[in-house]
Protein backbone atom coordinates (compact mmCIF):
# COMPACT_ATOMS: atom_id res chain seq x y z
CA UNK A 1 0.00 0.00 0.00
CA UNK A 2 1.50 3.37 -1.00
CA UNK A 3 1.31 6.17 1.88
CA UNK A 4 -0.08 9.89 0.76
CA UNK A 5 2.05 12.23 2.64
CA UNK A 6 -0.61 14.26 5.41
CA UNK A 7 -0.82 17.58 3.15
CA UNK A 8 -1.75 15.95 0.41
CA UNK A 9 -4.93 14.28 1.93
CA UNK A 10 -7.53 16.56 1.53
CA UNK A 11 -9.95 17.05 4.77
CA UNK A 12 -13.49 15.05 4.98
CA UNK A 13 -15.01 18.19 4.56
CA UNK A 14 -13.70 19.51 1.64
CA UNK A 15 -14.05 15.90 -0.44
CA UNK A 16 -17.62 16.22 0.67
CA UNK A 17 -17.79 19.61 -0.31
CA UNK A 18 -15.99 18.86 -3.71
CA UNK A 19 -18.34 15.90 -4.20
CA UNK A 20 -21.45 17.86 -4.20
CA UNK A 21 -19.87 20.42 -6.57
CA UNK A 22 -19.31 17.80 -9.28
CA UNK A 23 -22.72 16.35 -8.61
CA UNK A 24 -23.90 19.57 -9.32
CA UNK A 25 -22.11 20.40 -12.48
CA UNK A 26 -22.92 16.89 -13.67
CA UNK A 27 -26.98 17.26 -13.30
CA UNK A 28 -26.60 20.82 -14.60
CA UNK A 29 -27.69 22.75 -11.58
CA UNK A 30 -27.21 25.73 -10.00
CA UNK A 31 -28.17 27.39 -7.33
CA UNK A 32 -28.78 30.30 -9.32
CA UNK A 33 -27.86 31.84 -12.71
CA UNK A 34 -29.61 33.47 -15.52
CA UNK A 35 -32.38 32.21 -17.25
CA UNK A 36 -33.81 30.06 -14.59
CA UNK A 37 -37.48 31.30 -14.42
CA UNK A 38 -39.77 31.07 -11.55
CA UNK A 39 -41.88 28.47 -13.61
CA UNK A 40 -39.27 26.62 -15.40
CA UNK A 41 -39.42 23.65 -12.91
CA UNK A 42 -41.45 21.31 -13.37
CA UNK A 43 -43.89 19.94 -15.97
CA UNK A 44 -44.17 21.99 -19.04
CA UNK A 45 -47.66 22.40 -20.83
CA UNK A 46 -47.07 19.27 -23.00
CA UNK A 47 -47.30 17.14 -19.97
CA UNK A 48 -50.60 15.65 -20.45
CA UNK A 49 -52.19 16.98 -17.37
CA UNK A 50 -50.89 20.36 -17.91
CA UNK A 51 -51.96 20.06 -21.84
CA UNK A 52 -55.73 19.13 -20.43
CA UNK A 53 -55.66 22.27 -17.72
CA UNK A 54 -54.82 24.01 -21.09
CA UNK A 55 -57.25 22.78 -23.62
CA UNK A 56 -59.61 23.35 -21.23
CA UNK A 57 -59.26 27.17 -19.85
CA UNK A 58 -58.62 27.75 -24.24
CA UNK A 59 -62.37 26.12 -24.17
CA UNK A 60 -63.97 28.48 -21.66
CA UNK A 61 -63.15 31.57 -23.79
CA UNK A 62 -64.03 30.14 -26.92
CA UNK A 63 -67.08 28.05 -26.50
CA UNK A 64 -67.70 29.76 -22.83
CA UNK A 65 -67.56 25.71 -21.53
CA UNK A 66 -64.48 23.63 -20.25
CA UNK A 67 -65.43 20.71 -21.70
CA UNK A 68 -63.32 20.90 -25.61
CA UNK A 69 -63.97 17.47 -26.36
CA UNK A 70 -67.26 18.41 -26.90
CA UNK A 71 -65.83 21.28 -29.50
CA UNK A 72 -64.95 18.78 -32.30
CA UNK A 73 -68.53 19.57 -33.64
CA UNK A 74 -68.63 22.62 -33.03
CA UNK A 75 -69.20 25.55 -36.38
CA UNK A 76 -70.32 28.81 -37.06
CA UNK A 77 -69.82 31.95 -38.25
CA UNK A 78 -69.38 34.16 -35.45
CA UNK A 79 -69.21 37.86 -37.52
CA UNK A 80 -65.27 38.24 -37.03
CA UNK A 81 -64.73 38.59 -40.68
CA UNK A 82 -63.18 35.17 -40.73
CA UNK A 83 -65.80 32.78 -41.84
CA UNK A 84 -67.02 29.84 -40.00
CA UNK A 85 -65.00 29.19 -36.96
CA UNK A 86 -65.27 25.46 -35.88
CA UNK A 87 -63.89 22.67 -33.84
CA UNK A 88 -61.66 22.29 -30.41
CA UNK A 89 -59.81 25.87 -30.90
CA UNK A 90 -61.76 27.60 -33.86
CA UNK A 91 -60.17 26.79 -36.78
CA UNK A 92 -61.66 29.37 -39.42
CA UNK A 93 -62.37 29.42 -43.39
CA UNK A 94 -61.09 32.22 -44.17
CA UNK A 95 -57.73 32.19 -42.39
CA UNK A 96 -57.01 28.34 -43.99
CA UNK A 97 -56.20 26.56 -40.82
CA UNK A 98 -60.05 24.90 -41.50
CA UNK A 99 -58.68 23.73 -45.06
CA UNK A 100 -55.73 22.07 -43.41
CA UNK A 101 -57.50 19.83 -41.05
CA UNK A 102 -60.22 18.98 -43.73
CA UNK A 103 -57.19 18.10 -46.06
CA UNK A 104 -56.05 16.16 -42.99
CA UNK A 105 -58.99 13.99 -42.65
CA UNK A 106 -59.22 13.33 -46.28
CA UNK A 107 -55.75 12.03 -46.19
CA UNK A 108 -56.40 9.85 -43.64
CA UNK A 109 -60.37 8.79 -44.44
CA UNK A 110 -60.31 9.23 -48.31
CA UNK A 111 -64.01 9.69 -49.88
CA UNK A 112 -65.45 11.04 -46.55
CA UNK A 113 -68.40 13.80 -46.59
CA UNK A 114 -65.67 16.99 -46.27
CA UNK A 115 -63.69 16.21 -48.79
CA UNK A 116 -66.19 17.15 -51.55
CA UNK A 117 -65.77 20.82 -49.92
CA UNK A 118 -62.48 21.36 -50.41
CA UNK A 119 -62.47 23.08 -53.59
CA UNK A 120 -64.41 25.74 -52.13
CA UNK A 121 -62.30 25.75 -48.57
CA UNK A 122 -59.72 27.06 -51.04
CA UNK A 123 -61.77 29.40 -52.95
CA UNK A 124 -62.93 30.96 -49.67
CA UNK A 125 -60.01 31.21 -47.93
CA UNK A 126 -58.94 34.90 -47.14
CA UNK A 127 -62.18 35.65 -47.22
CA UNK A 128 -65.12 35.59 -45.20
CA UNK A 129 -67.25 34.03 -47.88
CA UNK A 130 -69.53 30.60 -47.51
CA UNK A 131 -69.82 29.99 -51.18
CA UNK A 132 -69.89 26.25 -52.12
CA UNK A 133 -70.06 25.97 -48.31
CA UNK A 134 -73.64 26.71 -46.23
CA UNK A 135 -76.02 24.52 -44.47
CA UNK A 136 -74.42 20.94 -46.25
CA UNK A 137 -70.63 21.66 -44.83
CA UNK A 138 -71.90 22.31 -41.33
CA UNK A 139 -74.06 19.31 -41.09
CA UNK A 140 -71.15 17.66 -42.72
CA UNK A 141 -68.43 19.23 -40.19
CA UNK A 142 -70.88 18.30 -37.49
CA UNK A 143 -71.64 14.60 -38.44
CA UNK A 144 -68.01 13.86 -38.81
CA UNK A 145 -67.22 14.82 -35.66
CA UNK A 146 -68.42 11.50 -34.64
CA UNK A 147 -65.44 9.77 -36.44
CA UNK A 148 -62.19 9.06 -34.40
CA UNK A 149 -60.40 10.26 -37.54
CA UNK A 150 -61.72 13.81 -37.64
CA UNK A 151 -60.86 14.29 -34.14
CA UNK A 152 -57.45 13.29 -35.05
CA UNK A 153 -57.18 15.14 -37.82
CA UNK A 154 -58.23 18.51 -35.49
CA UNK A 155 -55.67 17.57 -32.76
CA UNK A 156 -53.12 17.33 -35.08
CA UNK A 157 -53.58 20.48 -36.91
CA UNK A 158 -53.64 22.10 -33.53
CA UNK A 159 -50.49 20.60 -32.28
CA UNK A 160 -48.71 21.60 -35.40
CA UNK A 161 -49.82 25.13 -35.96
CA UNK A 162 -50.69 26.27 -32.87
CA UNK A 163 -49.61 24.12 -29.36
CA UNK A 164 -46.22 23.16 -30.61
CA UNK A 165 -44.78 26.04 -31.73
CA UNK A 166 -46.02 28.26 -29.02
CA UNK A 167 -44.71 25.43 -26.35
CA UNK A 168 -41.58 25.26 -27.65
CA UNK A 169 -41.40 29.33 -27.80
CA UNK A 170 -42.10 29.30 -24.65
CA UNK A 171 -39.25 27.09 -23.86
CA UNK A 172 -36.89 28.65 -25.23
CA UNK A 173 -38.00 32.02 -23.65
CA UNK A 174 -37.24 30.16 -20.01
CA UNK A 175 -41.01 29.98 -19.39
CA UNK A 176 -42.36 27.58 -17.12
CA UNK A 177 -45.91 26.21 -17.91
CA UNK A 178 -47.79 29.39 -17.42
CA UNK A 179 -45.76 31.47 -19.96
CA UNK A 180 -46.48 28.34 -22.28
CA UNK A 181 -50.04 28.27 -21.88
CA UNK A 182 -50.04 32.71 -22.09
CA UNK A 183 -48.27 31.50 -25.55
CA UNK A 184 -50.43 29.07 -26.73
CA UNK A 185 -53.71 31.10 -25.99
CA UNK A 186 -52.27 33.79 -27.98
CA UNK A 187 -51.21 31.93 -31.26
CA UNK A 188 -54.99 30.48 -30.65
CA UNK A 189 -56.53 33.95 -31.04
CA UNK A 190 -54.11 35.71 -33.05
CA UNK A 191 -51.83 33.47 -35.12
CA UNK A 192 -48.13 33.39 -35.59
CA UNK A 193 -48.31 36.04 -37.80
CA UNK A 194 -49.63 39.67 -38.35
CA UNK A 195 -52.43 39.76 -41.24
CA UNK A 196 -55.81 41.33 -41.99
CA UNK A 197 -55.86 43.92 -39.49
CA UNK A 198 -54.98 40.87 -36.51
CA UNK A 199 -51.78 41.44 -34.83
CA UNK A 200 -49.85 38.07 -34.62
CA UNK A 201 -47.71 36.33 -31.93
CA UNK A 202 -44.22 37.31 -33.34
CA UNK A 203 -45.15 41.03 -32.67
CA UNK A 204 -46.56 40.86 -29.23
CA UNK A 205 -43.24 39.18 -28.47
CA UNK A 206 -40.89 41.39 -30.22
CA UNK A 207 -42.74 43.94 -28.62
CA UNK A 208 -42.34 42.09 -24.95
CA UNK A 209 -39.11 41.44 -25.81
CA UNK A 210 -38.37 45.20 -25.99
CA UNK A 211 -39.94 46.17 -23.14
CA UNK A 212 -38.50 43.33 -20.53
CA UNK A 213 -36.07 40.47 -20.42
CA UNK A 214 -37.50 36.58 -20.56
CA UNK A 215 -36.04 34.48 -18.07
CA UNK A 216 -33.74 32.67 -20.90
CA UNK A 217 -31.82 36.06 -20.66
CA UNK A 218 -31.36 36.44 -17.01
CA UNK A 219 -35.21 38.56 -16.79
CA UNK A 220 -38.02 38.07 -13.93
CA UNK A 221 -40.58 35.98 -15.19
CA UNK A 222 -43.81 38.33 -13.88
CA UNK A 223 -42.31 40.77 -15.50
CA UNK A 224 -41.90 39.37 -18.88
CA UNK A 225 -44.89 38.07 -18.93
CA UNK A 226 -47.02 40.81 -17.57
CA UNK A 227 -44.99 42.84 -20.21
CA UNK A 228 -46.12 40.25 -23.11
CA UNK A 229 -49.90 40.69 -21.21
CA UNK A 230 -49.23 44.20 -22.44
CA UNK A 231 -48.59 43.87 -25.37
CA UNK A 232 -51.70 41.13 -26.07
CA UNK A 233 -53.99 43.23 -24.93
CA UNK A 234 -52.54 46.57 -27.14
CA UNK A 235 -53.01 43.64 -30.13
CA UNK A 236 -56.43 43.09 -29.38
CA UNK A 237 -57.50 46.59 -28.60
CA UNK A 238 -56.53 47.20 -32.78
CA UNK A 239 -58.18 44.45 -33.85
CA UNK A 240 -62.20 45.18 -35.57
CA UNK A 241 -62.82 41.78 -34.72
CA UNK A 242 -61.83 41.76 -31.24
CA UNK A 243 -62.45 44.23 -27.86
CA UNK A 244 -62.68 42.48 -24.54
CA UNK A 245 -59.41 41.87 -23.07
CA UNK A 246 -60.78 39.76 -19.69
CA UNK A 247 -59.28 36.78 -21.27
CA UNK A 248 -55.86 38.53 -20.53
CA UNK A 249 -57.05 40.87 -17.48
CA UNK A 250 -59.71 38.43 -15.22
CA UNK A 251 -57.84 35.39 -16.09
CA UNK A 252 -54.03 34.72 -17.45
CA UNK A 253 -53.16 38.04 -15.31
CA UNK A 254 -54.69 36.59 -12.06
CA UNK A 255 -52.14 33.80 -12.71
CA UNK A 256 -49.44 35.66 -13.25
CA UNK A 257 -50.47 37.78 -9.72
CA UNK A 258 -50.74 34.42 -7.89
CA UNK A 259 -47.08 33.32 -9.14
CA UNK A 260 -48.69 30.10 -10.15
CA UNK A 261 -46.13 29.79 -13.24
CA UNK A 262 -46.23 26.34 -13.17
CA UNK A 263 -50.11 26.22 -13.75
CA UNK A 264 -50.97 24.61 -10.22
CA UNK A 265 -54.40 24.31 -9.40
CA UNK A 266 -56.47 25.17 -8.18
CA UNK A 267 -57.25 27.53 -10.71
CA UNK A 268 -60.00 30.28 -10.72
CA UNK A 269 -60.56 33.04 -13.31
CA UNK A 270 -63.29 34.65 -15.46
CA UNK A 271 -63.91 35.14 -19.31
CA UNK A 272 -66.69 37.74 -20.43
CA UNK A 273 -67.88 37.90 -17.14
CA UNK A 274 -68.40 34.39 -16.67
CA UNK A 275 -66.65 32.57 -14.08
CA UNK A 276 -64.77 29.38 -14.15
CA UNK A 277 -62.56 27.06 -11.40
CA UNK A 278 -60.48 23.98 -11.88
CA UNK A 279 -59.54 22.45 -8.84
CA UNK A 280 -57.81 19.27 -9.64
CA UNK A 281 -54.40 18.69 -11.90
Amino acid sequence: MKLVPRSRVAPASALLTALVTALLVLSGCSASGAGSGKGSAGPGLDDPAKKEIAMRLVSSAENATLDWKAQYKYIQDIGDGRGYTAGIIGFCSGTGDMLKVVERYAATRPGNPLERFLPALRAVKGSDAHGGLGRPFTDAWAKAAGDAAFRSAQDAERDHSYFDPAVRQAKDDGLGALGQFIYYDAYVMHGAADSGGTVGFRTMRREALAAAEPPSRGGDETTYLNAFLDARVTAIRKEPSHSDTSRIETAQRVFVREGRFRLETPLRWKVYGDSYRIDGP
